[in-house]
């Protein structure tokens, strides 16, 4: 199947991407889960630009839908909070002192 990259690059919405490259997915699960779907999905466009360079247009966007539908499939699997793909994941909370903190003399 051949898409087209310009329009490709004109989508916004995590279901943009879905109908464009007729992909099945959940409403509900793509409401939940949206940011973490496209910030993955981001990431592994990313890894396909760097690591893929001399694709034709139409390998990279296959590529594209592939790193999607891991994208989404990786949030079927786990929680955004195993992910930990964005920073207020990975901070320590201010202010609080776990229990492992603390020590007796």
């Amino acid at each position: 199947m051949t898409w087209d990259y310009d329009q490709f690059k004109k989508l916004e919405d995590a279901e943009e991407y879905f109908q464009f490259f007729q992909l099945p997915y959940d409403q509900k699960f793509v409401n939940v889960n949206r940011l973490h779907i496209l910030k993955k999905f981001s990431q592994l466009i990313k890894e396909i630009d760097e690591n893929y360079t001399d694709l034709s247009i139409s390998d990279k966007l296959n590529k594209y839908r592939e790193a999607l539908e891991q994208a989404y499939q990786v949030f079927l699997e786990s929680t955004p909070q195993e992910q930990k793909l964005f920073k207020v994941f990975n901070q320590k909370p201010k202010n609080v002192v776990t229990l492992t903190e603390i020590t007796s003399d």
